[in-house]
């Protein structure tokens, strides 16, 4: 019975039919008592939705957020009371939406702004120090690298990390080419701030075949195929100072 009463009360959320049940002294004010309820927690929704993705809001405008946020609600409620869980489907919802084709863009933002959220609420590990590091540098042929749980890749067929991090509060807008191939990895640093991390082709490359569990020197080569004279040291050192990695096991040999 409490399972059809949160289910009725859902759908009626979504289409403003009463639930069953609901009562008052003046049977008038039953719908309009619940339509106050539901306009409140449309409003709320759409807040979440704007907290969450707040680049995205900057980009299209207040006044079209709101319908935009409403629209997904609509096709995406909440599944879980815990609204950080929720929202991940809003950058596939903004590529299919037809009044948003022109900016193809918006979605890998989005993204970009939902792998923040996700690394965020990661779970914790303290990362690797620099002795690690130097004992992996050593052998590199043998050397394993275990991410952060918080580490997160982006890998875009537009500038949307220069997007995002052009409509950043108090950064002064500038001429962007959207159509700029562009990656980052995002991950959430030893002071618990999320570090977005612009990333060429080979340095992508590189951590995601660590992240596969390939070795150092695998990973390096799989970085220089992709983009000849990638120095994988460079970006491996750039990626241990942000935290990106708890621990170098060796390889087991098979």
């Amino acid at each position: 019975m409490h399972a059809d009463l949160i289910a009725q009360f859902r759908s009626g959320l979504s289409s403003g039919a009463v639930p069953p049940g609901m009562t008052a002294l003046d049977p008038a004010e039953v719908e309009r008592r619940f339509a106050v309820y539901r306009n409140n927690v449309a409003h709320s929704l759409s807040r979440a939705l704007a907290s969450r993705y707040p680049v995205i809001e900057r980009l299209v405008g207040e006044d079209f957020f709101r319908p935009l946020a409403a629209a997904f609600i609509a096709a995406h409620p909440p599944a879980s009371p815990m609204l950080f869980q929720w929202g991940g489907e809003f950058p596939g919802f903004l590529a299919g939406f037809p009044p948003l084709r022109d900016l193809p863009y918006l979605a890998d933002v989005a993204e970009l702004e939902w792998l923040r959220g996700q690394a965020y609420h990661a779970a914790d590990a303290q990362p690797a120090d620099a002795t690690a590091l130097a004992r992996a540098a050593e052998a590199p042929a043998q050397t394993l690298a275990q991410l952060h749980p918080s580490v997160r890749m982006l890998t875009s067929r537009f500038a949307a990390v220069t997007i995002w991090q052009a409509n950043q509060p108090g950064v002064e807008p500038e001429p962007i080419d959207p159509d700029r191939p562009e990656g980052a990895a995002i991950l959430r640093d030893r002071r618990d701030n999320v570090q977005v991390l612009p990333l060429a082709a080979g340095d992508l490359a590189f951590l995601a075949a660590l992240g596969r569990g390939d070795t150092l020197l695998a990973a390096a080569e799989a970085a220089q195929a992709l983009q000849p004279g990638h120095e994988a040291g460079s970006i491996l050192i750039t990626l241990a100072n942000a935290g990106a990695f708890i621990a170098f096991p060796q390889e087991v040999a098979a």
